[in-house]
């Protein structure tokens, strides 16, 4: 069985069908109650009568078997009225009502002890309902076999009469009931149709948001489409943001290189530095596309403490000689969402910028401050001056020449940080070196977008 695609009309069908099926089996059960009464009463009537009968019957002088008055209730005087009552006697004489006429009762098909009701054709081909007995007369030897009969049309037809009634309250009932099921699913679903309108309306650029309210079983979904379209519609910015912010920063250097590779004696130590420096702001952008685009996509749980221990030991094998100390303490629970890759970069740069400049030992240090996880990267090194702090932040800054690298991994690491909710400041160590403080949303805080 193939369902209709509307949910309005597959709730509508199951809603009919199940009316459907329980109207009519109460109506069956209801039916056959009223029935039931209708003919038990008729029964009784009919048992009434026979107890009259049976109170009527007697014997002259002769022996021979009479009635001595008609049972009242029934009309047993007017011929083929429907009413009929007979006595037959031992000798298989037989006395009937006037109703009668020259006709008798059909004779039962088997013997029976006790009151036997039964159903017969009357005089006229009427069905009839026959109760009969055998009555023992005193100081009779024989029993006398009594019968009343009636004519069952009025009762049939008070039956017919109730089935009808029965069935057209059945009938409107239900109606009614699918009518008021199929009003109710439609306006059940009615908050799913304003939310079809207005997606087909931000679709058409209509509208910016989704905005309507709605049951409290629809408003969370309306919430959650509302978020994620701000995400990907925030995302976007960010892509165009990204463009454009590469394009700016390629514009001088491409120049500076065509103007070094064009002349007449071609620079090619300065083709080299604006090569690199073009390397050098394609890696940074594309750090930034990735984890902007990330974003979108929920984070798992991250520690940032596992991520700092991982990382600390890679940078042991690649520091060699140098006796540098990398020391990881902190909260193992804490956890931020965000992405393993982006807080391996953010980690890994800022460790290794203290390494670089470290004297003997980098601290870090993991721990949970209310909404956020803070991770700092201490060194014993020079330091750097406070006017330099937000310089070096700055993507391509460097301020010593003299070491190698490429100027990016602060900034990279702030950005990453931005994109996530958090924040990178610098401040002073404890040893006279530098201190970088990285702050994240705690796992389950609500960040700002």
């Amino acid at each position: 069985m193939r369902l209709p695609r509307s949910l309005t009309l597959r709730l509508a069908l199951a809603a009919g069908l199940w009316v459907t099926a329980g109207l009519s089996a109460a109506g069956w059960f209801l039916t056959g109650v009223a029935v039931h009464h209708v003919e038990a009463a008729f029964d009784a009537r009919l048992m009434g009568l026979l107890d009259g009968a049976v109170a009527a019957v007697g014997a002259d002088e002769t022996g021979r078997v009479v009635v001595t008055r008609a049972p009242a209730g029934a009309d047993f005087d007017r011929p083929l009225s429907g009413a009929y009552w007979q006595v037959t006697g031992p000798d298989g004489a037989l006395a009937t009502s006037r109703s009668l006429w020259d006709q008798s009762l059909p004779p039962a098909s088997a013997d029976h002890e006790g009151v036997l009701i039964r159903d017969a054709r009357g005089p006229r081909g009427e069905p009839l309902r026959v109760a009969e007995r055998d009555v023992l007369l005193p100081d009779a030897g024989a029993p006398v076999h009594v019968a009343v009969a009636l004519s069952r049309a009025a009762t049939e037809a008070e039956v017919q009469r109730l089935r009808a009634v029965l069935l057209a309250v059945v009938v409107v009932l239900g109606l009614g009931l699918v009518t008021g099921l199929a009003v109710t699913v439609v306006a059940g679903l009615a908050p799913l149709r304003r939310l079809r309108r207005a997606l087909a309306e931000m679709r058409a650029g209509t509208r910016q948001r989704l905005d309507i309210t709605g049951p409290s079983e629809i408003a969370p979904v309306v919430a959650e489409i509302d978020a994620l379209l701000a995400a990907n519609r925030a995302t976007v910015d960010r892509a165009r943001t990204h463009v454009g912010n590469l394009a700016h920063a390629l514009k001088t250097p491409l120049a500076v290189l065509r103007n070094a590779l064009e002349s007449s004696q071609p620079d090619l130590a300065a083709a080299r530095a604006e090569a690199a420096a073009l390397e050098r702001l394609v890696q940074h952008h594309l750090a930034r596309a990735r984890a902007a685009a990330r974003l979108a996509i929920a984070a798992p749980t991250v520690s940032p403490l596992v991520v700092a221990e991982e990382v600390a030991t890679a940078l042991r094998r690649l520091l060699g000689d140098r006796a540098i100390v990398i020391d990881v303490t902190g909260d193992r629970e804490a956890s931020v969402a965000v992405d393993a890759q982006d807080l391996t970069e953010m980690l890994g740069n800022l460790m290794e910028n203290g390494c670089t400049w470290a004297t003997s030992k980098v601290q870090v240090r993991v721990a949970t401050e209310g909404e956020s996880v803070t991770a700092s990267v201490a060194d014993d090194g020079p330091g750097l001056p406070e006017r330099d702090r937000t310089t070096a932040l700055q993507r391509g800054a460097r301020l010593d020449e003299r070491t190698p690298g490429s100027g990016l991994g602060l900034a990279i690491a702030a950005d990453l940080a931005a994109l996530h909710g958090g924040s990178l400041d610098l401040t002073r160590s404890a040893e006279g070196g530098l201190c970088a403080m990285l702050r994240l949303p705690r796992r389950g805080a609500i960040v700002s977008a």
